[in-house]
């Protein structure tokens, strides 16, 4: 009679094995898992492009001599927060880290709302070329970005719904123990709202409550804020 020496035996027990433990979903944690990571990277490639539009975007208005800088200042202090916030492996899987950094990217999408709506008032920048491109591509960047969050969102409902499913809640539960689900990004309550611009202080009053000043005619420079 045939007999296997025992290193065969074993070599071909795997064979026999693993594609049936490969067909229980063993390796479908980490698969997805991964896979929800590189969707991950795709959303920080998008608000990285964003953050580097910001700077030739706020210097362009800048040189259109427009009154209104607190909402300049306000871009370029979100830009600051949202690129400060350090982003680790661990952050999908901390909810208050996540949160901190969709935190920080929403309130820079609010700011540039903000800077886009203020500058609808000035035709000299809507002539600009210059602006009109760092416009179009910071459009087309809020638009990818919307994109990749949405196609992370739904890799990690794929990834989070394995570790709670048969037969992968085995593998999850066993060999792959240390999986954690990760976060998903949700509306914050900014993006519920429109954002708000005091549209007065392109124009402001007088003292003494005189009327505000007239608004600059098209193509003309606006008129200086009042001396403090």
């Amino acid at each position: 009679m045939f007999r296997l020496s025992p290193r065969a035996a074993v070599l071909a027990a795997v064979l026999i094995t693993t594609p049936a433990v490969s067909g229980c979903g063993i390796n479908a944690i980490p698969t997805k898992e991964e896979a929800a990571k590189a969707r991950w990277a795709d959303v920080q490639s998008q608000y990285q492009r964003r953050a580097d539009l910001v700077p030739n975007l706020v210097a362009t208005v800048q040189g259109a001599a427009i009154q209104e800088r607190t909402t300049l200042t306000q871009v370029v202090e979100a830009r600051a927060r949202a690129t400060s916030v350090q982003v680790t492996p661990e952050t999908l899987t901390d909810p208050q880290a996540f949160q901190r950094y969709q935190a920080a990217q929403g309130e820079l999408s609010q700011a540039l709302s903000r800077l886009l709506m203020v500058v609808e008032n000035y035709p000299q920048l809507q002539s600009n070329q210059n602006f009109l491109a760092l416009q179009s591509q910071l459009e087309g960047t809020e638009n990818r970005i919307a994109v990749a969050r949405r196609d992370y969102n739904e890799a990690v409902r794929d990834y989070n719904t394995s570790l709670r499913t048969f037969p992968t809640v085995i593998w999850a539960n066993t060999i792959h123990g240390g999986s954690e689900p990760m976060q998903l990004f949700t509306a914050t309550e900014a993006a519920q709202s429109a954002p708000g611009v005091n549209f007065d202080a392109l124009n402001p009053a007088t003292p003494g409550g005189a009327p505000a000043s007239p608004a600059a005619a098209p193509g003309s420079a606006p008129p200086a804020a009042p001396a403090q």
